[in-house]
């Protein structure tokens, strides 16, 4: 059974620094007395693991290779699906059914992209069917960054990064869903520009075209609360 592990933050701090390194916006003022906080599942969002022998033993069917696929797989299926439906419980059926798609679909896959990619393209097609059906019942981005202060942060310090937190949800929410899906993938998920064509089924010029209008409508909205 899949069981996905909850979507944390670090994907915020990696998209600040590649928004600032871009032009988006200006490096936050640093403050030394703040301690430095790491997210350890975005930190490590990429599947670097995926042994050959595994991937071929699945595709024949054996279970316990599938098992392991999928253990790998599962939290960044989560955080995608999370970041985009913006629903705990929908996401994790999106989750399951981009799962079972997996096992059905593995036979197909030729090893022309990594397999943690080509497998993104399932959750969002998962995900694009979703939003189709039943909409959006909460806001793209709610719950996403689910970074929780540590008891050892002073009050503003806690305050602040609830703020900062409800930024980056009021903003991505904004964005319309391919643009965040791009955004999400390169930025969050750290997919290159090839791989993200990949999962996103499209061309890279569409990539970096869709980015490119995302970080510019997002420069213009911080812009607005500066």
């Amino acid at each position: 059974m899949v069981r996905p592990l909850l979507y944390n933050v670090g994907g915020v701090t990696k998209f600040a620094q590649s928004a600032a390194q871009r032009g988006l916006c200006d490096p936050p003022p640093l403050n030394p007395k703040s301690r430095v906080v790491t997210y350890s599942r975005l930190d490590r969002p990429r599947v670097e693991h995926e042994p050959t022998t595994d991937v071929d033993a699945a595709r024949r069917g054996d279970r316990a290779a599938q098992a392991r696929l999928l253990r790998a797989l599962q939290d960044p299926w989560y955080r995608l699906c999370l970041s985009l439906l913006g629903d705990p419980d929908r996401a994790r059926d999106a989750t399951q059914e981009a799962a079972l798609r997996f096992l059905r679909q593995l036979p197909e896959f030729r090893g022309q992209s990594r397999l943690s990619t080509w497998s993104m393209g399932i959750a969002i097609n998962v995900v694009r069917e979703s939003r189709r059906t039943t909409g959006r019942s909460r806001q793209p981005g709610e719950d996403v960054v689910e970074a929780q202060p540590s008891p050892a942060d002073g009050p503003e310090e806690a305050a602040s990064l609830r703020e900062q937190r409800d930024t980056v949800r009021a903003l991505l929410a904004q964005l319309p869903d391919r643009q965040r899906e791009a955004v999400v993938l390169r930025f969050f998920e750290d997919l290159s520009v090839e791989e993200t064509a990949t999962a996103m089924n499209c061309a890279q010029g569409t990539v970096k075209a869709t980015v490119h209008q995302a970080l510019r409508t997002l420069r213009k909205k911080l812009e607005q609360l500066t």
